[in-house]
């Protein structure tokens, strides 16, 4: 009878979640048309204005005493918000509470890695965990709506803003969007410390011609679906994602704030999204700038025609639409669309029921839980892209370091860029973590060498050699000021600014062995400096704990983790350089010759008929999922369960991996999958899963992966996501250049 009655109960829980969750959502839909009946035309299009509010003044005030805002952006203030708040709730006619959004990419006060540096932890887990504490700071302080996470494919390091993104392949920028997604959101929108997520930018924002911001896009529809749109479609179907932002490149010579195709076909009648479009910063009046509309009103009518529901700060809409509508140029209905996915996404977030912020709970921002989240997404995210002879982790003997460069104290540059709320003064920076670490144990002398990245000055160099010279071992802190990438910020050329490389060519000459770790927001073309570096230790710009996750890694107490998210190119003309293209007519077979190997007055030919260039060789720098770590590790031993598979199956896939050094490691083991021809050209490889594993020195363990068949399709020649049959390989390994292989057939 007990059994009976759990099972009963089990089914009831199950029936009550699901009829619960339709009551809860009919509820919301009746409450809409109760309010949409009861609201003026007027009132309807300030639903769909969202206003800047870092400088508020009376005539915001008097604005949302009309009615004429439903979002505000920039303030940050509680009681500031609060104030708003009872102007909208209590004085305007319609009572409909605000929305406050900020920008908040990685970290509102406890700033964790930027996201590509997250991406390179290749661990979901914990960029989920550093979601759900910026969220618990961010709410804590009235602000319920974030632009983030950016889901821009982003194969172009001369773009600023790839810092905000995953970084170039498809299915790690999937993965980690769905866990910033969740963590942003929690379980329940109507948690007073969730937030709405926003996935941006839709789309092709990292597509950009050149790497430059603003610019425009060219990206057919094969591509756009296989490359571009994955991401987005993943975070609002697996992980509930409120919102999307459009963004401010034309691509095809149609600006996505105005695409029906993108807003209406793809995301509502395709997806079946119903929750808020947002423009970004002005992307509406933008629209006359790029030619394609004639004036403001043009633009009004054309963004909300295409399925635009706000518009951020521009204001195009409250200023033309009701105009628009009296010439019929838009209909009433498309405007109660639009206001309905607006207030549906308030009444989830469950803000008439808890409008205002409480001013007497004690914040949890800086906490000691957040500080050592912040801390472990920084160390899982380092790459340790070289290590001659074994140098590091720093040996036990060492009695005095030499701390030189430009980012060894720099707390607000560490903090990386998009960081409107995170507090220098809380940033621990690595040398104030290694006089902590060591204490009296070794002696630390620092000598900055350059003031900041970009100073040319040298005059300090002979201390810093001196400091060097006097050292056990040098560690030498270079890269990118956190202005130096983000929006806005694009790069002609990725080397090392300013006099940084002639000061790490000084420390070269005094035979210290040199550390050199990089903070920066993009892959930089270092290839020289690596060179001439002993050791060299990719840490992005890390956050507020970065000092002490750069330090531990150092130390041994803990160890690199962190996988390239990005190809990094060797100089700036390879670019745009990805492991992921397509397959080509000529590839070469790297045997070819190289511009110094051509003979003076050598007969015209073309030297084999590859492609490649003669200058800069074959390969990369480094490739897509490169990362080294204080041991080593053997793959060998792989196997498909089944070498014969349909559509509808799984592909199942062993390998071997063993430790082969002398301590204990992580390894994040990486599964490609390779179609070897198809009726369109199909890319070369594509990550389809990975893992981390912990091994022991010695130690083997074999690691399983299971894929659905499914996953290995393309939208073949007619435009149709389809598994074709054919002949398939699978590359297992630690990098996408490297691994075991074998081959299997879908029929």
């Amino acid at each position: 009878m007990k059994r009976i009655g759990l099972k009963n109960m089990g089914i009831g829980l199950i029936m009550w979640l699901i009829y619960g969750s339709l009551y809860a959502q009919h509820d919301i839909e009746t409450r809409i048309d109760k309010l949409l009946s009861e609201m003026s035309l007027r009132q309807k299009i300030g639903q769909m204005n969202q206003l800047n509010a870092c400088k508020p003044d009376e005539k915001l005030y008097q604005q949302i005493r009309n009615g004429e805002v439903g979002s505000i952006l920039n303030a940050e203030d509680p009681v500031l918000l609060n104030e708003l708040q009872k102007i909208a709730v209590e004085e305007s006619a319609a009572g409909i509470p605000l929305l406050f959004a900020r920008d908040v990419i990685h970290g509102f006060k406890t700033i964790f890695p930027i996201p590509l540096g997250q991406a390179a932890s290749f661990n979901p887990g914990l960029v989920e965990e550093g979601a759900r504490i910026a969220a618990i700071e961010t709410a804590e302080n009235g602000i319920r709506w974030t632009f983030a996470p950016m889901m821009d494919i982003s194969r172009d390091p001369r773009w600023g803003r790839i810092a905000e993104s995953f970084g170039e392949d498809t299915y790690l920028t999937e993965v980690m969007g769905i866990a910033m997604v969740k963590g942003l959101q929690g379980n329940d929108l109507s948690d007073p410390s969730s937030v709405a997520a926003c996935a941006k930018h839709f789309i092709g924002y990292g597509a950009v011609e050149g790497g430059r911001d603003y610019n425009v896009s060219y990206i057919p529809e094969r591509q756009l679906r296989s490359v571009y749109l994955p991401p987005f479609e993943k975070a609002l179907k697996e992980a509930g994602c409120a919102t999307v932002m459009t963004s401010f490149n034309a691509n095809d010579g149609i600006p996505p704030s105005a695409s029906k195709f993108l807003l209406t076909d793809i995301l509502r009648e395709e997806w079946g999204f119903d929750g808020v479009v947002v423009s970004d910063w002005a992307s509406v009046s933008m629209m006359v700038q790029h030619g394609f509309c004639e004036n403001k009103k043009d633009a009004a009518q054309k963004a909300v025609n295409a399925g635009l529901d706000m518009e951020m700060v521009s204001e195009c809409y409250i200023n033309h639409m009701e105009q628009l509508i009296a010439e019929g140029k838009v209909k009433e209905e498309t405007i109660d669309r639009a206001v309905r996915n607006i207030l549906r996404l308030k009444m989830r977030l469950g803000l008439f029921e808890q409008p205002y912020t409480p001013l007497d709970k004690k914040k949890k921002a800086y906490s000691e839980s957040h500080l050592q989240a912040a801390k472990k997404v920084a160390e899982e995210s380092f790459v340790l892209l070289k290590n001659q002879d074994d140098l590091l982790p720093l040996g036990k003997n060492i009695k005095k370091i030499a701390v030189i460069g430009p980012l060894a104290d720099a707390p607000h540059d560490q903090l990386g860029t998009w960081v409107f709320d995170g507090e220098k003064e809380m940033t621990r920076t690595p040398l104030c973590a290694l006089k902590e670490h060591y204490g009296n144990q070794v002696d630390i002398i620092y000598e900055a060498g350059l003031s900041f990245s970009r100073d040319t000055d040298t005059g300090n160099f002979s201390k810093a050699v001196k400091a060097a010279k006097e050292a056990d071992v040098t560690l030498l802190f270079i890269g990118e000021e956190s202005i130096l990438s983000g929006e806005a910020h694009s790069l002609a050329s990725l080397n090392l600014v300013g006099a940084q490389s002639e000061l790490l060519e000084k420390l070269t000459e005094t035979g210290t062995p040199l550390v050199t770790i990089l903070m920066a927001g993009r892959p930089l073309t270092i290839e020289k400096e690596i060179n001439l570096s002993h050791a060299v230790l990719y840490a992005w710009h890390p956050g507020t704990m970065g000092g002490p996750a750069i330090v531990d890694v150092l130390s041994g107490n803990s160890f690199p983790q962190g996988k390239l998210p990005v190809t990094f190119p060797r100089v700036t003309g390879q670019i745009p350089i990805y492991y992921n293209h397509e397959k080509i007519g000529r590839p070469a077979k790297k045997t070819e010759m190289l511009l110094n190997d051509i003979p003076p007055e050598a007969k015209q030919s073309s030297l084999g008929n590859t492609s490649y260039y003669l200058d800069a060789g074959f390969d990369p720098l480094y490739p897509f999922g490169y990362g080294l770590s204080y041991t080593t590790f053997e793959y060998s031993n792989l196997k498909i369960t089944r070498n014969k598979l349909s559509p509808s199956d799984t592909l199942e896939v062993n390998i071997t991996l063993k430790n082969t050094g002398k301590r204990e490691g992580c390894e994040t083991v990486q599964l490609y999958i390779s179609d070897l021809y198809a009726s369109v050209s199909p890319v070369v490889k594509q990550l389809k899963a990975f893992r981390k594993v912990w091994l022991n020195p010695g130690e083997s363990r074999q690691v399983t992966f299971e894929i659905p068949v499914r996953d290995f399709g393309l939208w073949d020649i007619n435009m149709q996501y389809t598994v074709e049959p054919g002949a398939f390989e699978v590359m297992i390994g630690g990098n996408s250049q490297q691994g075991e292989t074998a081959r299997f057939n879908v029929n």
